[in-house]
C-alpha cells in the first residue's frame, strides 16, 4: 500500500460496536476464531497466565483472549474482559458462558478511565486494541495504575500494512481509490508497526523492563475468498472512510479483483496469508 496521503481529520470516537461488526462477529464467528487461533495462543503464551492471577483484558470485543486467559487463570483466579461496547461485550459473555466459566466477567467502559482501584491486576493484555486508544499515554499510565507491583503488561500489535491480508484486501480498494488509506487523525491498526514505538509509548507511561517482538504467525481462514473479504468489510471499521469512496459501479471490479488476489493464497480449502505481528510487554 502506499504511504498514507493527507486526509481531513477524523470524527474523534469511531463506534467499534456497529451493527454491521455484530451481525459480523455473529455470521463468521467460527471461522473468525479459527482464523485468530494463533495469534491468541501466542499472545497467551507470551503474557505467561498462571492459576489465580486476576486478568484485565483490554479492548477485548468479543472475547479473546479474555476467554483463553480465563481458562488458563483456573477457578481461583478471574479475567475482566473491558470493552466500550456494551454489544461486544454480550458476544464475549455468551461465548464464556458456553465453556462453563465461570471467572469471566464484562466491565464496559473506557480504556483511557479504569473503573478499579490501584493495584487491582496481576496481568493486562489487549489483543490489536492497543493500536486505536485515543491517547496512549492517558491508558497506559491508567494501566500502571490499576496493576499490582511487579505485574507484566502484554500487547498484540499489527505489523505493517504490507503484508498479504492487508494487500490483498484493502490494498486492492486503495489502488482503485486512491485518496487516504486510513483518515489522518483517525484508527490507525499499523501505529506500532515500527520497531521500537509499542515500546517507546510503554517506557513513557512509567513501565520497565520493557520487552518488544515481531513475529510471523498463521493467519488462515478456513473457506472461500469471498467469505474472508465479506467478514473484512463489515469489522474493518477503520477503513470504513475509504470504503465509502468507492463509487457503486466500481464495486463489481473490486469484488472481482480482490476476490483474484485472495485467491493466491488458497492452499486446499484454506486461505494461508500468514501475519506479522508486534508483541511487546512491560512491568510495573
Amino acid at each position: 500500500m502506499k504511504a498514507l496521503s493527507k486526509a481531513e481529520p477524523a470524527s474523534p470516537e469511531p463506534s467499534w460496536g456497529t451493527q454491521y461488526r455484530l451481525v459480523a462477529s455473529e455470521k463468521w464467528k467460527a471461522k473468525s476464531a479459527a482464523m485468530g487461533k494463533a495469534v491468541t495462543e501466542a499472545l497467551v503464551e507470551y503474557a505467561l497466565p498462571i492459576p489465580g492471577m486476576r486478568v484485565l483484558d483490554l479492548a477485548s470485543g468479543t472475547g479473546e483472549p479474555a476467554i483463553s486467559l480465563g481458562m488458563r487463570v483456573g477457578a481461583q483466579g478471574q479475567v475482566t474482559a473491558l470493552d466500550l461496547s456494551a454489544d461486544l461485550l454480550e458476544v464475549a459473555k455468551g461465548r464464556a458462558q458456553e465453556r462453563g466459566l465461570d471467572n469471566f466477567i464484562t466491565q464496559q467502559a473506557d480504556a483511557h478511565a479504569l473503573p478499579f482501584a490501584e493495584n487491582s491486576f496481576d496481568l493486562a493484555t489487549s489483543r490489536f486494541g492497543v493500536m486505536f486508544f485515543r491517547d496512549i499515554g492517558v491508558a497506559l499510565r491508567d494501566l500502571h495504575r490499576v496493576l499490582r507491583t511487579q505485574a507484566r503488561a502484554c500487547f498484540l500489535a499489527w505489523g505493517p500494512s504490507t503484508q498479504p491480508y492487508w494487500e490483498s484486501t484493502m490494498g486492492v480498494v486503495h489502488r482503485r481509490v486512491g485518496g487516504p488509506l486510513l483518515p489522518q487523525g483517525g484508527p490507525d491498526p499499523f501505529r506500532f508497526a515500527a520497531p521500537g514505538s509499542l515500546s517507546e509509548v510503554l517506557r513513557g507511561a512509567g513501565f520497565r523492563d520493557v520487552h518488544e517482538e515481531t513475529k510471523t504467525l498463521p493467519w488462515t481462514w478456513p473457506g472461500a475468498p469471498e467469505e474472508v473479504w465479506e467478514q473484512m468489510q463489515a469489522v474493518a471499521l477503520p477503513f470504513r472512510p475509504m470504503l465509502d469512496r468507492v463509487p457503486p459501479n466500481m464495486w463489481p471490479q473490486i469484488h472481482a479483483e480482490v476476490h483474484a488476489a485472495i485467491a493466491k493464497y488458497v492452499v486446499g480449502e484454506n486461505i494461508e496469508f500468514g501475519v506479522t505481528v508486534v508483541l511487546a510487554s512491560g512491568s510495573k
